[in-house]
């Protein structure tokens, strides 16, 4: 018996300590600047003036006789600068007597003469002010990082534990009921809790007083998160959304803090609604007797939410929607009255829900006349609505690669094969007898269905690959049910092993093509005797696999519930239903060779034959929708699964 796995106790957990202080170093960069700025203000202005001579007054009037000076500017202060004949510059100093004598002799001696104002220009003043205060403004950035990091550090810390959630207060998501399709009863639940929160005195008079909260359960992609969008966009209230998993981080007791946070926010905004996405994350059973006891962030967080649910006033107008598709882990304290009062059970549409979805996912796109929503709608038993919306959008991809944008029949059918088969690969090509291998096989599939009573019916039995299938042979259903009859069951057996007896009548031997076929049997098999009681020799016990009610994939390796004999006694059942499958499906070919020859070339010469052919080659009326003789596989039970029977 295996022990399960607990959660050993924590060491080296503790409060988060407070954050460094900033480096005491910080405050030599304002020394740094003011010595930077020293040096700028030395050797900035002998970067300003070009090299030059420097004349005496006596040297300046020998040259200006001499035609040696080109041009000279005269300042206001008395000095004077110029260009030599030679081009270079030369500065010198003009006495205050020259006067206008100096004037003329400069005139006189062709020197262009010019005048300017003492002082730089404010330009050129206000870009030396600019580069002397850089190292301030450089060194002072500096300073207030270093100060502020260790600041923000500290605000992010006391910080963490406030609430993720997303409000929508006045800006609301667009989605509404109207956009949600079906599941009117889940829908009149939901509207329910909106509808006391708008008029919570209707409800008073009578004594009501509205569910603290309402979980909405289902499997994967049935549009409980969309409801949730549906909710906020229809409320006149506070709507705040949360995911579980954005309360729980690595400081201990963020999550609980974070809830507190989230309760608090909506009694100020009361009346609210809280929504928790895949509420399992922080809702999962707590560690039961015999378990070490640890003080775990998650289980601390799941109780401040069982606190708060139980805690507020059920007349402040709170209320709480959560989702998940675990509803088998969550703590039974999560569940009781008084916290979760519904659970919404949201399950797989059915094929009038189905019709709903597929009309509200065609929206904007171009059909064709020959698009029948109600044929795609039947053939697709057990889709979800994020499986048909994205068939929908897989049929749209589909018209743009042939180059239409109208999507067609054509265009859908082979939008859902591709979902269920997977992509279809042309350079998958068979040898001449593998070809053959796989019309037998799958022309066995075909004819075992089609003269089994209370099988599904055949919609269509191809040979082209497409994905790890070689071949595909599609069953459709008539109605939908949910109880699956031992004859039904049975019936199915035969069609699993019908590939494979197609292989025994006419190649005389097996394939490693019907191990899919193999597993699909041996599993409903093992069902029939474990889970369904339908053996006569194990008798009505039950003994399930386990698992996740919605996501399936019980343990191998959880515990026996029964003896190594029972064991021995189950096995040799199993053995017994596919060996009697496999019989009535051989006797079936057998009897009906020229049928399957017939069927074989078929295939052969066109790849993919429709059911109504299949029919009218077995000399038997195709099953119409009034006879109502089969039940539809659902993706949430664990019998039969729906679709084509891949084959080789």
């Amino acid at each position: 018996m295996t022990k399960p796995a607990s959660t050993p106790p924590t060491r080296d957990k503790g409060t988060p300590t407070a954050p460094p202080p900033p480096p005491a170093w910080r405050h030599y960069l304002w020394l740094l600047a003011i010595a930077l700025f020293v040096v700028l203000y030395i050797v900035l202005p002998t970067t300003q003036s070009s090299k030059s001579v420097t004349l005496n007054y006596s040297q300046f009037l020998h040259d200006v006789a001499a035609h040696k000076v080109k041009s000279v500017t005269l300042d206001t202060t008395g000095g004077a600068t110029g260009t030599l004949s030679s081009g270079s510059l030369f500065t010198t100093a003009i006495p205050t007597q020259a006067g206008q004598a100096l004037l003329d002799e400069l005139q006189k001696n062709g020197v262009e003469i010019s005048t300017q104002t003492s002082g730089a220009s404010f330009g050129a003043e206000v870009l030396s002010w600019l580069i002397l205060m850089l190292p301030f403004i450089v060194f002072g950035y500096l300073w207030w990082r270093l100060s502020r990091r260790s600041g923000g550090a500290l605000q992010g810390a006391l910080s963490v534990g406030r609430s993720k959630a997303k409000v929508f207060d006045e800006e609301r998501p667009t989605t509404t009921f109207a956009d949600v399709a079906g599941y009117e009863g889940a829908k009149l639940e939901v509207r329910e809790v909106i509808d006391f929160l708008l008029q919570p005195e209707r409800y008073a008079r009578a004594g009501a007083m509205a569910p603290r909260g309402v979980l909405m359960v289902g499997p994967p992609g049935t549009g409980k998160t969309l409801l949730a969008r549906a909710v906020a966009g229809e409320a006149k209230v506070p709507f705040f959304s949360v995911t579980g998993s954005s309360f729980v981080e690595m400081f201990v007791g963020v999550g609980a803090a974070r809830v507190r946070d989230l309760f608090s926010e909506a009694r100020k905004r009361a009346p609210a609604i809280i929504f928790v996405d895949e509420v399992d994350a922080i809702g999962q059973r707590r560690a039961g007797t015999g378990a070490i006891v640890a003080n775990d962030e998650r289980e601390q967080t799941l109780n401040q939410l069982l606190a708060e649910m139980d805690g507020f006033d059920p007349a402040t107008g709170i209320v709480v929607l959560a989702a998940t598709n675990r509803p088998e882990v969550l703590d039974p304290a999560l569940l009781r009255p008084g916290r979760f009062d519904r659970q919404v059970m949201i399950p797989l549409p059915n094929l009038a829900e189905r019709l709903a979805i597929l009309l509200v996912h065609v929206r904007g796109k171009r059909l064709e006349p020959d698009v029948d929503l109600a044929v795609v709608a039947r053939g697709t038993p057990g889709f979800s609505g994020a499986d048909l919306a994205n068939l929908v959008n897989e049929a749209a991809i589909v018209a743009v690669r042939a180059d239409r944008d109208v999507v067609s029949a054509a265009d859908f059918e082979q939008a859902r094969d591709r979902i269920i088969l997977g992509r279809r690969e042309g350079s998958n090509v068979l040898l001449p007898d593998e070809k053959h291998a796989v019309a037998v096989h799958e022309a066995g599939h075909a004819l075992a269905a089609a003269y089994s009573d209370r099988a599904d019916p055949v919609a269509k039995v191809t040979i082209l690959p497409a994905g790890q299938a070689l071949g595909a042979t599609e069953q459709l259903p008539l109605v939908e049910r949910h109880l699956y009859g031992e004859d039904y069951l049975h019936d199915t057996l035969t069609v699993l092993l019908g590939g494979r007896a197609g292989e025994l009548v006419v190649l005389g031997q097996g394939s490693t093509g019907a191990s899919n076929d193999l597993a699909k049997a041996t599993e409903l098999a093992t069902k029939m005797v474990r889970e369904f009681g339908l053996s006569a020799a194990v008798g009505p016990v039950g003994y399930p696999s386990g698992g996740s009610v919605f996501l399936g994939g019980g343990s191998e390796f959880s515990s026996r519930p029964f003896a190594e004999h029972t064991q021995a006694a189950i096995d040799a059942e199993v053995a017994r239903l596919l060996r009697d499958a496999e019989k009535r499906a051989i006797t079936v070919l057998t009897d009906h060779r020229a049928v399957l020859d017939e069927l074989v070339e078929l295939l052969l010469a066109n790849e993919t034959v429709d059911g109504a052919q299949v029919y009218a080659l077995a000399g038997r009326a195709a099953p119409a929708l009034g006879q109502a003789r089969t039940v539809a596989p659902d993706r949430a039970a664990s019998s039969a699964q729906p679709g084509p029977t891949a084959g080789a």
